[in-house]
């Protein structure tokens, strides 16, 4: 196990959402392939849509940029 898969792990022991946001996006932008890079996004912006973080409309672009959501068209 690596060390940042520790510091996940002890932040979903702790239910630490904040931490999970920043956590999951430092997985993202350290994956090498494209879908585990989607993968770890989508938690990041699932734990900060949660939480109401800041981060959450620049998560939800990148992941608009990969082609893994889609652009909102004014409906549901």
């Amino acid at each position: 196990m690596n060390e940042l898969e520790a510091r996940l792990l002890l932040a979903h022991a702790d239910d630490d959402r904040a931490a999970l946001v920043t956590l999951y996006t430092e997985a993202a932008d350290q994956s090498e392939g494209e879908d585990a890079a989607a993968f770890y996004l989508t938690q990041a912006y699932i734990y900060a849509l949660e939480l109401g973080a800041p981060q959450s409309g620049a998560l939800r672009r990148r992941l608009i940029e990969m082609g893994r959501e889609t652009p909102s068209s004014g409906g549901l």
